[in-house]
């Protein structure tokens, strides 16, 4: 039988997304409103951008990695929107096995490179707040760029061992995805439709899971710490501030990981079908869109420069 399988395996030329199965009148409503989510998503977090690059007062570490998380966004939401958007208005609904795994792996590898955004901002955070005195020492111009490279180049190697594997099972039959893009799951469920894996669902959930908990402790460890010294500075004002950026940063974490946890930490499990489209959708669509507001509304500095990016006094 495995032979047999791994004989016929990539008879499977394309997969069906099915994305959200609905009347043609509402599957053009769904189109409008992720469009203009789309747009709004690219516009917000480019003015972001903007304000840091044109502003002279925000070329501090803590917005430079703050406009680069902005342009991570961008290229986030554009591995899938656009792919999203076009099978909204498609009869066939159908993407090619290259185009499909060519996806997944930068959907992931982004996914990854978010993770690690995450923490070194989580890390600046606390080197600012708990050890003022060495701030500018440490947090220079230059390890700034360098954390910067190192989550980037890092975030695309994470996922390529995963994807290789990937590329090397068996799809012989099944090639209906119930979801709005090539996720993990349920490319692992197709496959296991063909021959058991336990090892590469095993290998999958692991770096999924050591990733996503390394990550999520790293940067809670580190506000927790942030926290606490808040806490103890005896100014108001100054308490308040810093309250104030650490909450909208802890605010984008708890968006983020609380979401990305329920799909990826037991991929190709099979549990919670229904649901993992939506937490997919949550993390992957809503969260570029909310954080520019996030991070905006809540900071004195950001709303002055984006005051001056888009034409206010």
């Amino acid at each position: 039988m495995t032979s047999e399988a791994r004989n016929i395996s990539h008879i499977v030329t394309e997969f069906i997304l099915l994305g959200f199965p609905c009347r043609w009148e509402i599957q053009i409503f769904l189109f409008s409103i992720f469009f203009v989510t789309y747009i709004l998503t690219l516009l917000g977090n480019m003015a972001i951008m903007c304000a840091v690059r044109w502003d002279p007062r925000l070329h501090t570490p803590m917005y430079i990695l703050l406009a680069n998380f902005s342009f991570l966004e961008i290229c986030y939401v554009n591995s899938d929107m656009p792919n999203m958007l076009a099978n909204f208005l498609s009869q066939t609904k159908s993407i090619s096995f290259a185009h499909c795994l060519l996806q997944l792996y930068f959907f992931f590898s982004l996914g990854t490179t978010e993770c690690l955004f995450l923490s070194i901002m989580a890390y600046d955070r606390f080197l600012a707040i708990c050890r003022p005195l060495h701030y500018p020492t440490i947090m220079t111009i230059k390890f700034c760029s360098s954390l910067v490279i190192f989550c980037w180049v890092y975030g695309f190697l994470w996922f390529l061992i995963p994807v290789i594997l990937i590329t090397q099972l068996p799809f012989c039959g099944p090639n209906v995805i119930d979801d709005f893009l090539c996720d993990l799951s349920p490319l692992l469920a197709l496959a296991s439709a063909c021959v058991p894996i336990p090892g590469t669902v095993l290998i999958c959930g692991t770096m999924s899971s050591l990733l996503i908990f390394a990550t999520f402790f790293y940067t809670i460890g580190s506000y927790t710490l942030v926290l606490r010294a808040v806490m103890q500075v005896p100014s108001v004002a100054g308490r308040k501030k810093a309250f104030s950026t650490c909450s909208s940063h802890l605010a984008v974490v708890f968006l983020f990981y609380g979401s990305v946890m329920m799909t990826y930490v037991s991929p190709g499990s099979g549990q919670a079908k229904g649901m993992q489209k939506f937490t997919t959708l949550f993390y992957s669509v809503l969260t570029p869109f909310f954080n520019p507001m996030i991070y905006s509304l809540r900071n004195k500095e950001m709303k002055d420069a984006l005051k001056k990016v888009l034409g206010g006094s």
